[in-house]
């Protein structure tokens, strides 16, 4: 599995390709990790994902959290 972490307005969120679908979730402190309660579509590019991932939580964004960054 490919994945992508992301922090996103200091959430941390992991996107994944699953038989061309995308999967998001929420990591846990202790390695496991739980489905994310939004839907990132298949027709997203893995290069646009950091975009969408703004767009879709941008009210989310304070003065201490205010960029979507994409994590090694």
């Amino acid at each position: 599995m490919n994945a992508h972490h992301f922090n996103v307005f200091g959430t941390l969120i992991v996107v994944a390709r699953t038989a061309g679908e995308w999967q998001a979730f929420y990591p846990g402190t202790d390695g496991k990790r739980r489905a994310a309660d939004f839907i990132v579509p298949a027709d997203v590019a893995e290069h646009e994902l950091g975009e969408y991932l703004a767009d879709l939580f941008h009210e989310n964004a304070t003065p201490k959290h205010g960029t979507v960054e994409r994590l090694a």
